[in-house]
C-alpha cells in the first residue's frame, strides 16, 4: 500500500548494516529469507522520529510470511533498551483486497479539490467579465 510516500529499499544480499554514525528516518534494513518468510532487520534509526518513545536505539524486526494465497501475515518485534522494558511484539494478517487499489491521496473523494477548483472557476469568470 502506498501511504505518505515513503518506500524503503531493503537489500537482500548479506551486506551489514551501514556504519552506526550514519542514522536514517527509516533506518538501515538489511532482508534475508528463513524459509517462505522474508525477515527485515533495522538499526541505525535516528533520535529524530520517536516511535513510541524509541531513539537511536531502536531495533526493529519484521516479519512477512504468506499463510494463504489471500494473506500475508505481518509480524513486527520492537527493542530499545533506553525506552522499554523489555521487547514488544505485534502481528497483523493482511487480507489482499478484491477491488482496485487507489493512490492514498485520491480515494477520500477529493472533496477539497472540488471546492479548490471551483474557486478557482469562479475567480476565472470574474477576470473574463
Amino acid at each position: 500500500m502506498e501511504i505518505i510516500h515513503n518506500a524503503r529499499i531493503i537489500p537482500l544480499d548479506g551486506r551489514g548494516h551501514l556504519p552506526a554514525t550514519v542514522r536514517q528516518w527509516l533506518g538501515d534494513p538489511r532482508g534475508h529469507w528463513e524459509g517462505n518468510t522474508l525477515v527485515v532487520d533495522t538499526t541505525n534509526f535516528t533520535g529524530k522520529s520517536k516511535f513510541r518513545g524509541a531513539d537511536e536505539n531502536l531495533h526493529l524486526t519484521e516479519r512477512f510470511t504468506r499463510t494463504d494465497p489471500d494473506t500475508l501475515l505481518y509480524e513486527f518485534t520492537v527493542d530499545d533498551p533506553t525506552v522499554f522494558t523489555k521487547p514488544w511484539k505485534g502481528a497483523i494478517p493482511m487480507t489482499a483486497s478484491k477491488g482496485p487499489l487507489y493512490e492514498h491521496a485520491c480515494h477520500e473523494g477529493n472533496y477539497g479539490l472540488f471546492g479548490i477548483l471551483g474557486g478557482a472557476r469562479a475567480e476565472e469568470r470574474e477576470i473574463l467579465k
